[in-house]
């Protein structure tokens, strides 16, 4: 499952990777989104070295799951993240057999370049996307090229102040 925010023109971060316009998002209610409903039914988390990295950018380590980075160059973690992540290369189909063979079976897919390479290969049946109303003109995009279409049903539509939610199956 991907769950993510977006701009209105389809980018999850500026070029250089800064994310800080999610920061600027209205908040009066200081509401996580529904975050903490979707993340306490979550098995594990697959990221990206990328996004790994803006993780640990962070003030605390946000996730109580155990997080799968994929990376084909990082060979090791801080070690105060070393009982809480592992890094993983290779087949993703692969790699999700592993997973599901130590239980974990409902796992959240984050960062561009992994949900495009999970997308690629048809292994991402839910997506929840958050549109947010800004228009960035640049970035990181979340959708990049697939050989063929893959068909999503839009199940739920929420409105959350100025963000729109979006509930997808495959």
């Amino acid at each position: 499952m991907a769950y993510i925010a977006t701009s209105l023109d389809g980018y999850i971060a500026r070029t250089n990777g800064d994310i800080s316009w999610l920061d600027e998002i209205p908040n009066p209610e200081n509401s996580d989104f529904g975050y903490s409903e979707f993340i306490s039914n979550i098995d594990a988390i697959i990221m990206g070295r990328h996004t790994f990295e803006k993780v640990l950018e962070f003030d605390h380590w946000p996730y109580e799951q155990l997080v799968f980075v994929l990376s084909n160059t990082l060979k090791k973690v801080p070690e105060y993240l070393i009982d809480e992540v592992e890094i993983v290369s290779g087949d993703l189909k692969t790699i999700l057999e592993d997973l599901e063979k130590r239980e974990l079976k409902n796992l959240y897919v984050d960062g561009g370049k992994t949900i495009q390479s999970f997308l690629k290969e048809d292994l991402i049946d839910e997506m929840i996307i958050t549109t947010v109303p800004i228009l960035l003109g640049d970035g990181i995009p979340l959708f990049g090229h697939l050989e063929r279409d893959l068909k999503f049903k839009c199940v739920k539509v929420e409105l959350l102040g100025d963000l729109v939610k979006h509930y997808m199956k495959g």
